[in-house]
């Protein structure tokens, strides 16, 4: 079978896309693009080609795009020209200029793609599959950085990832194809070029079919992800509950889960978690309540026998944490204002509590009440369930849904607008106040 037959054969192989789609190509100017478009061609695919001008090796740079616009000639395909600032871009970001190119390509790629496109294709080959598992083992990956690149990922196609680079070089010879050569290919301060020419060959002069090797390893690790996400699935069908706007795991089935690290890692990475932060969440599963560890975007609190990932925007999450400090919190139901005052004469309402400061402990919670939550209404010595107090005020089930308490320390400070608890009530020796007032929206 020769190299287009292969090629045409991957393409139906992997279901790359129908015949009649229109193509995106990714072409640079070099040997495994311009092979890439020659191959489209004799295979009658209807395609247009993408060329990113990164200005990074100046004279050369605008060489290489005069080169792809004679390419969309000879192929009489349509041809799109970004030309970036990568330098600025990079500066500005604090990026490598490797990670800033490839950000500023595949925002570019994501936009031409919604003028209609089923696919970009790209030219990667197995010789760059196998650096990157390279890279991504010794950089620290998890499964999938080992299983390499997929020939279908998203919008983005590869169909040349069989193919060896001795491959496309033959192929492009034989039909005396032009391309270009980037002279930044050459130079090592390039990670990936280190390991081309370096890195691999070294390790060759020791293990002759090192690449033959990492190829078939990238197959075996394509099936062993498939596995291990199907059995991350099911650890996350049985510890997460999904309670409105939040994710709640149990803390006594998570504790006894195995490999604890890993399926909590699955878990929480893709709320913006790191694996470094790992071991801080297991810490919480025997902490104290109230404490929590920090994303970007998320936290996660230990609440009684819970673990509550909710997002960070006040409002935008049913549990709410209130640190020492704190003035004003808007939630939900409305807005808190928290001051701290010495003991004087204090007014009684619904809307206003007055709690004996000494008895709080920091952080406390914010959240909407659920069934079993209990507290000692002003004026009693026994405990009473919040449902049935409820029922008491005589709430509508709309009323009941939206209603807040305030919590410390496990204790049930306040029924946010409705009674405080006896355990914090204002007594003869309290010596200050935390008066908390609720506005609602």
């Amino acid at each position: 079978m020769n190299l287009k037959e292969q090629f045409i054969s991957n393409i139906t192989k992997h279901r790359l896309f129908q015949q009649g789609d229109k193509l995106l190509l990714a072409v640079s100017g070099g040997v495994d693009s311009v092979v890439l478009c020659e191959l489209c061609s004799q295979a009658g695919y209807d395609f247009d080609i993408a060329h990113a001008n990164f200005q990074l090796r100046g004279e050369e740079s605008e060489d290489d795009e005069l080169f792809v616009r004679s390419l969309a000639i000879k192929y009489r395909s349509g041809i799109h020209v970004r030309k970036f600032d990568t330098a600025s871009y990079a500066g500005e970001n604090k990026l490598s200029i490797q990670v800033a190119a490839r950000e500023l390509r595949y925002k570019w790629f994501d936009e031409l793609l919604e003028r209609g496109y089923k696919y970009l294709f790209a030219a990667h080959h197995q010789a760059d599959n196998i650096e990157t598992v390279a890279m991504n083992f010794f950089r620290g990956t998890g499964v999938a950085g080992l299983r390499g690149m997929l020939y279908i990922n998203n919008n983005i196609a590869r169909p040349l990832l069989d193919f060896t680079r001795d491959d496309i070089l033959s192929f492009a010879k034989e039909r005396n194809l032009q391309w270009r050569e980037d002279s930044s290919n050459a130079s090592e301060k390039y990670s990936r070029n280190y390991f081309r020419h370096t890195v691999i060959p070294s390790v060759k002069k020791i293990f002759p079919q090192t690449e033959q090797n990492i190829a078939a390893n990238i197959e075996r690790f394509k099936d062993i992800e498939i596995l291990y996400q199907q059995a991350i699935e099911q650890h996350k069908k049985r510890l997460l509950e999904i309670k409105g706007k939040e994710i709640h795991i149990p803390v006594l089935k998570l504790k006894k889960t195995r490999p604890l690290t890993t399926v909590l890692y699955e878990i929480v990475k893709e709320y913006n978690f790191s694996s470094h932060q790992v071991d801080e969440i297991i810490n919480l599963l025997d902490g104290e309540q109230a404490s929590y560890v920090q994303s970007a975007t998320h936290r996660i609190i230990k609440n009684r026998d819970w673990l509550i990932i909710a997002a960070n925007e006040t409002g935008a999450t049913d549990i709410v944490l209130i640190e020492k400090g704190d003035k004003k919190i808007v939630f939900e139901a409305g807005t808190l204002q928290i001051e701290n005052k010495e003991k004087a004469a204090i007014s009684s309402s619904p809307q206003l509590a007055c709690l004996d400061a000494k008895e709080i402990k920091f952080p406390l919670i914010l959240r909407k009440w659920k069934q079993g939550d209990y507290f000692y209404p002003l004026g009693m010595t026994k405990k009473k369930k919040i449902a049935r107090f409820l029922v008491d005020q005589k709430l509508s089930p709309t009323q009941k849904e939206n209603t807040w308490v305030l919590e410390s320390a496990k204790r049930i400070c306040w029924i946010v607008g409705m009674r405080i608890d006896d355990r914090f009530k204002i007594k003869d020796n309290t010596k200050e106040i935390m008066k908390i007032s609720l506005e609602l929206r």
